[in-house]
């Protein structure tokens, strides 16, 4: 519930800086007059009816996604991507229903102010939202299987950068001396798996470790509804630049050599 407020309040703060983008920016390139030979209320109207086409876009290229990184150069490129192609259809709806669009510059007025200040308040609304999601009760209590090196690194890192998946408890199949690993409390092994994914109302598990016990943990967390995760150092790939990709509809995980940037694109 706490998360479905958070998207719906972020899609409603987006369409409002949407539109006020193109208000800023017709007052820019008109002055701070409504014009008589440009209307501001034909402007207005045709953003209004680009403005959930903008909204589609962005959910259609999955930036509003739990997982999604705002401050990552590829959320950036999609919400251009949005911009550019509001920008176009904003300009084809202007010219069908009113007639010639009289501003190029305008345009670029409104492209510049409907991306990069977006982009800007994304990476401020996913702190917010990051820290809310974590506040007590956290609404995606997640598991960790393991206490290994790579599993201390995961929780450090989730931690750190306030991630919504909040480890509550780890498991670990063959017993670990410590009590607790960067203040999530180990909870024992894993034949109190049941007790854990039903008292802590898991969300999510982690699988770090314990390769053989992945066929009962799928199992668990399908009959609780639980999301299951496996990290890719449990069968020995720790490359770190690993990618889960389809071929053909089927799932794969790939690790590619090392390429240019711009090889992205193509991949």
């Amino acid at each position: 519930m706490r998360r479905s407020l958070f998207l719906i309040l972020w899609l409603l703060t987006d369409s409002a800086l949407f539109l006020g983008a193109y208000a800023l920016a017709y007052f820019l390139r008109v002055g701070w007059v409504f014009s008589t030979v440009f209307p501001f209320q034909a402007f207005f109207t045709i953003a209004l009816l680009v403005s959930p086409f903008w909204i589609l876009t962005l959910l259609l290229t999955r930036t509003f996604a739990l997982m999604r990184n705002q401050r990552n150069l590829r959320t950036g490129m999609y919400i251009l991507y949005a911009g550019i192609m509001s920008t176009a259809l904003f300009a084809l709806g202007y010219y069908f229903l009113y007639g010639l669009f009289f501003s190029r510059l305008l345009l670029l007025y409104a492209l510049a102010l409907s991306t990069v200040p977006v982009w800007g308040w994304h990476v401020l609304f996913e702190r917010w939202m990051r820290r809310m999601l974590r506040r007590s009760p956290p609404v995606y209590p997640t598991l960790i299987i393991g206490a290994t090196r790579e599993a201390k690194a995961l929780i450090k890192t989730l931690q750190h950068k306030s991630n919504p998946l909040t480890p509550v408890a780890i498991l670990d199949g063959r017993g670990t001396s410590e009590t607790e690993i960067e203040g999530v409390p180990v909870a024992g092994k894993l034949n109190k798996l049941e007790d854990v994914l039903i008292g802590r109302k898991i969300t999510h598990l982690i699988q770090c470790s314990d390769l053989e016990q992945s066929l009962n943990l799928i199992g668990a967390c399908r009959n609780h509804a639980v999301t299951y995760m496996l990290l890719p150092s449990v069968l020995g790939i720790v490359e770190r630049d690993e990618r889960v990709e389809t071929l053909e509809g089927h799932p794969l995980t790939v690790v590619r050599p090392k390429t240019a940037r711009w090889a992205w694109f193509f991949q």
